[in-house]
């Protein structure tokens, strides 16, 4: 009987090599099964940064996550969209409705979003020509005029309130317009149809140098809030905290890079090393000129914190308006196991 030929050195290294492969192709197809997919509803504005870079930069593919962004028009049916279970994260703003599902405990805050403030502007007030002519020079001139809004109980009908209250104008003298959209109430500024609007700040740098209206303020100069924060359904929030830390933390590592890139040392708006990058990834997502995105950067928190106080300020005013029923409070609101307060500037 023949003898049974060795293996000889390269023979064995092909087998152990093989085998290497195995293992990884094993590893690898575990890993893809046990990935977290997941469903993210938002609005595709430049303060979605954090999310732009965390998904093009790959965090959270490292993180575990297949991650699909769901773009809406508007905050509310973002709310609804999570309640329902078609969504797993809700980032959009914070509205009256959003705060009655919150009350009536299907959907918990679990973190901060975009912040108005000084240097980083959300939204803008804008006056007509028409109206600017005839005396509407500032906002402490608001009183009886008419002003155009996107809805009723939106996050910009609460900027207009805080604006009021700051310059003593009575909110029941001013006629407020929903108009459904943006888009609606530039056009409405612009045409004149509207003594004054409540626009988004990318929409006052187009209308500006047209001069399709007049500046009377950014929100955020004058009174800083919390325009939009991260939600789940309460079901979410019960049963997959893991999942909840785990996309927090990654989406973390985006918005520390957007603020390396947008912010100063000071805290105010300046270009960083990282902001040609990081422009350029946002213009992916919502297709503007870098020219005007560059003036148009919103703020997050780097460590996704939310203005608690702004908060339970937001919900007593719509309560004092009849837009939410019953008792509401912000520990009703927000989930504290995933939700930081923000400190007082």
């Amino acid at each position: 009987m023949p003898a049974t030929p060795s293996l000889c050195p390269f023979s064995t290294h092909r087998r152990s090599r093989i085998a290497a492969l195995a293992v990884a192709g094993a590893l690898y197809a575990t890993s893809a099964i046990a990935a977290d997919k997941i469903k993210v509803g938002t609005l595709l504005t430049t303060g979605a940064c954090p999310l732009y870079l965390g998904i093009e930069k790959g965090y959270f593919t490292q993180a575990g996550f297949d991650l699909e962004i769901v773009p809406f028009d508007a905050g509310q049916p973002v709310a609804v969209a999570t309640v329902s279970g078609d969504l797993d994260i809700g980032i959009a703003g914070v509205t009256s409705a959003l705060y009655t599902m919150a009350s009536q405990g299907t959907l918990r805050l679990i973190g901060g979003w975009g912040y108005d403030r000084d240097n980083f502007h959300a939204a803008a007030v804008l006056a007509s020509n028409r109206a600017y002519d005839a005396g509407l020079k500032s906002l402490k001139d608001l009183g009886g005029h008419s002003v155009a809004l996107t809805q009723i109980g939106s996050s910009y009908h609460y900027a207009l309130a805080i604006l009021a209250e700051k310059y003593n104008v009575d909110m029941k003298t001013l006629r407020t317009l929903p108009l459904q959209s943006f888009p609606n109430v530039a056009s409405a500024v612009t045409g004149g149809q509207t003594d004054a609007g409540v626009v988004l700040s990318g929409q006052a740098l187009v209308m500006l140098p047209r001069n399709e209206g007049k500046l009377l303020a950014y929100v955020g100069d004058e009174v800083p809030w919390q325009v939009a924060a991260m939600w789940v359904s309460t079901k979410t929030a019960n049963e997959r905290g893991a999942m909840i830390k785990r996309f927090m933390q990654t989406l973390a590592k985006g918005s520390k890079e957007c603020a390396d890139a947008f912010v100063g040392p000071d805290g105010t708006r300046k270009d960083g090393p990282g902001a040609p990058e990081a422009l350029k990834i946002i213009g992916k997502y919502v297709n503007q000129p870098i020219a005007q995105m560059s003036t148009s950067i919103g703020y997050v928190d780097p460590e996704l914190r939310l203005d608690m106080k702004d908060i339970a300020r937001q919900i007593a005013w719509y309560r004092s308006q009849g837009m939410i029923k019953g008792e509401v409070d912000i520990d009703q609101v927000t989930d504290k196991r995933y939700a930081v307060a923000l400190p007082p500037r």
